[in-house]
């Protein structure tokens, strides 16, 4: 399937692209709700857009999807015909609408365009997932889709309180990636300000089986994005580039009250 390129055509983006640290490019998958209960309902909405989520902004414009799609009890699922196109932060973004109907866990996926970053000279790729519970099923919530950068969970990604340790595998191709980094961030709904740079994302090595551990310490969604130098590819203007792809997986929190 061909790729296509989100195009910048704004000299204003550009420029707080330009600004902007090298950290902290991340793809959002968010649903409305990480576990589906007869009280919530079956109906999920997921939010898709492209943008620093500790830093609230900017927003990068998405273009259509490569893939889009849930594997879960009913098996692996298309959903790239249920994507609308939105915009968050005046850029275009994504939602879906979706129904939980069989009980198990279900994997959400997405592949997105490829990013051409001007500011770093990369063309970016996150692979991202997020998992939901659906009406208390309770397995599967560690199926790999077999993206080619993937993080697989080792800490069950839902029914979380702050403070629980986050567990996974980095996956190349199905493989563990030694020694593999993993950007992490917290999605700032404007209540936190970090006092300098190295708070906005976090950074931790995998250890040599490519497992990696964190502690969240606030309620809330969080990325993990597990980031793989690729070789290089042609980018928008013919010559070749290297590639960011990235493994995310998305989790929830909640404060024990």
């Amino acid at each position: 399937m061909p790729r296509r390129f989100a195009v910048l055509g704004l000299p204003t983006l550009v420029a707080a692209l330009a600004a902007t640290p090298t950290l902290g490019h991340f793809q959002e998958l968010i649903p409305s709700t990480d576990i589906v209960t007869q009280a919530t309902g079956p109906a999920l909405r997921l939010d898709l857009s492209f943008t620093h989520p500790m830093e609230r902004g900017p927003v990068m414009p998405m273009g259509e999807p490569v893939r889009f799609g849930v594997l879960g009890p009913d098996g692996d699922q298309d959903l790239k015909g249920a994507l609308k196109p939105t915009e968050a932060g005046g850029q275009r973004a994504y939602q879906a609408d979706y129904w939980v109907r069989t009980p198990g866990d279900h994997v959400f996926y997405l592949e997105p365009a490829p990013y051409w970053e001007p500011a770093e000279g990369v063309l970016i790729i996150h692979y991202t997932k997020v998992v939901v519970d659906g009406l208390g099923g309770g397995e599967g919530w560690d199926a790999d889709v077999g993206l080619p950068v993937e993080i697989s969970p080792l800490t069950r990604p839902y029914g979380l309180w702050t403070g629980n340790l986050f567990r996974g595998i980095v996956k190349r191709k199905g493989q563990p990636v030694p020694f593999a980094e993993v950007e992490v961030e917290w999605r700032n709904d404007g209540s936190v300000t970090p006092p300098s740079d190295p708070y906005v994302t976090q950074v931790i090595r995998a250890d040599g089986n490519g497992v990696f551990a964190y502690a969240m310490p606030r309620a809330g969604w969080w990325g993990f994005a597990a980031l793989i130098t690729e070789s290089p590819v042609p980018g928008p203007e013919g010559r070749p580039v290297p590639v960011e792809a990235g493994g995310l997986i998305w989790v929830q929190v909640r404060d024990m009250k």
